[in-house]
């Protein structure tokens, strides 16, 4: 595949589809990401350099995250639940409404290291939703092998992805409501897409959330993950507006630490891969998923 050079990444692109990718998981050796629109989860094999296709007829998954005991915990966006996958097999559900009504859409999802899952919910698509919010969700694994499911956040309005601190102490949620959004004064204003930080509780529970970045109006972030000094990695913007397309590296305070361009338009997700997590692998809206081989960063193991 082609090298393109941007900023001070190189970018090689490792595989086409004809619909978006998103939910990036370095998983078993090898790299799983969701083709939603093909209710399809693909598996690239860097030493092959190919991709297979992992799991067919998926409910739209759009975002994965490891549970520690070798499943897979799939937002299935379309099917409106959260379900595991386990071997390239779909195993079970895990939710699938909230005080018994249907959910708007999981999209992405982050486990902590207690097995809890968190899950954000937006409402995404022209569906009628049920619930009347958009919020992110707790699932916690009971002893009989069920899970029992938290409403975590009372304040957001529509939360595209969300990413436990290093430490298990902190809730990252990237809100991200679609334009229009109020008026003000007679005036449409999109609302601003930010980053929160929420403390989270000794209970499970979320404190006040503070803000960490604020894109305004611009494209905020659809993806991201920790590197291995627990720096926020994000895949956002576009070209329509604001700095273009870009992966952010975010210091837990906010900071900006770095920016780097990306050589097409609108990132979706971001994950490092790779025997020693050195590589990071960014997939967009395009079908196109992309791998830096040397970023100058390496990703979080699990309990690291």
């Amino acid at each position: 595949m082609r090298d393109t050079r941007f900023d001070d990444w190189s970018w090689e692109l490792v595989s086409k589809h004809g619909s978006a990718t998103t939910g990036l998981l370095w998983h078993a050796g090898g790299l799983l990401y969701c083709e939603p629109g093909a209710a399809t989860v693909w598996r690239y094999d860097p030493l092959q350099r190919k991709a297979a296709k992992w799991l067919e007829q998926t409910g739209g998954a759009a975002g994965l995250a490891a549970d520690g005991h070798g499943r897979v915990i799939a937002c299935e966006t379309a099917a409106r639940r959260v379900g595991v996958y386990e071997d390239g097999k779909r195993r079970g559900t895990i939710a699938e409404s909230f005080d018994r009504s249907a959910f708007n859409g999981p999209h992405d999802v982050t486990i902590d290291d207690r097995g809890r899952a968190w899950f954000t919910d937006p409402a995404t698509d022209a569906r009628p939703g049920e619930l009347g919010h958009e919020s992110v969700f707790r699932a916690d694994p009971q002893p009989d092998g069920r899970w029992s499911i938290a409403r975590a956040s009372l304040d957001t309005t529509r939360p595209r992805t969300a990413l436990m601190s290093a430490d298990g102490t902190h809730l990252y949620v990237a809100d991200s409501p679609d334009a229009p959004g109020n008026y003000f004064g007679g005036i449409a204003r999109s609302m601003p897409r930010q980053l929160y930080r929420y403390p989270v509780k000794a209970d499970g529970s979320l404190d006040d959330f503070y803000v960490l970045h604020d894109f305004g109006p611009g494209r905020g972030i659809d993806g991201m993950c920790l590197n291995s000094s627990g720096q926020i990695v994000a895949a956002a913007g576009h070209n329509k507006s604001g700095p273009g397309p870009i992966i952010y590296v975010f210091a837990p305070n906010g900071r900006i630490m770095s920016t780097h361009p990306t050589p097409v338009d609108t990132p979706t997700d971001c994950a490092f891969g790779g025997a020693g997590l050195d590589a990071l692998y960014v997939t967009f809206a395009g079908g196109e998923v992309y791998r830096v081989p040397n970023p100058g960063l390496k990703g979080r193991r699990a309990g690291g």
